[in-house]
């Protein structure tokens, strides 16, 4: 998702100005964005006070870290280490039990390796790497 230039604090703040009644157009002439952004910031935060808006961030980024350990616990179920990266879009146990799905029914699609010396291995196969 594409980074906001304003943070949450001056979002509000910007919400605020309309609502003390500036006019709509002036306020996103003045703060350089479109009707359509204010709007969809009014949807977002409208109402909140800037920590209802800090603890939103802590609740959207818990949320996501939440989603990668349930695609990793998923991904263990395989009983065996995975070389290749994953990426993932709005996913969820559904999505990850087809991601597993797929390529084991299809045999000729993986392989099992080893490696004698864990030096030569490929990172993350003898030392996981962090998950963020």
């Amino acid at each position: 998702m594409k980074k906001s230039r304003y943070s949450e604090e001056q979002i509000i703040g910007f919400l605020r100005q309309a609502e003390a009644g500036m006019a709509i157009p002036e306020l996103c002439r003045s703060g350089g964005f479109s009707q359509a952004t204010f709007y969809k910031w009014r949807a977002k935060y409208g109402g909140m006070q800037v920590s209802d808006a800090q603890r939103l961030r802590e609740l959207e980024s818990e949320n996501a870290k939440h989603k990668i350990l349930d695609a990793m616990g998923d991904l263990y179920i395989i009983g065996k280490p995975i070389l290749g990266a994953y990426s993932a879009f709005r996913s969820g146990h559904a999505l990850n039990n087809q991601l597993l799905r797929a390529p084991l029914a299809q045999p000729q699609a993986w392989d099992v390796v080893s490696f004698e010396d864990d030096r030569k291995a490929p990172v993350g196969y003898a030392r996981p790497a962090p998950a963020w």
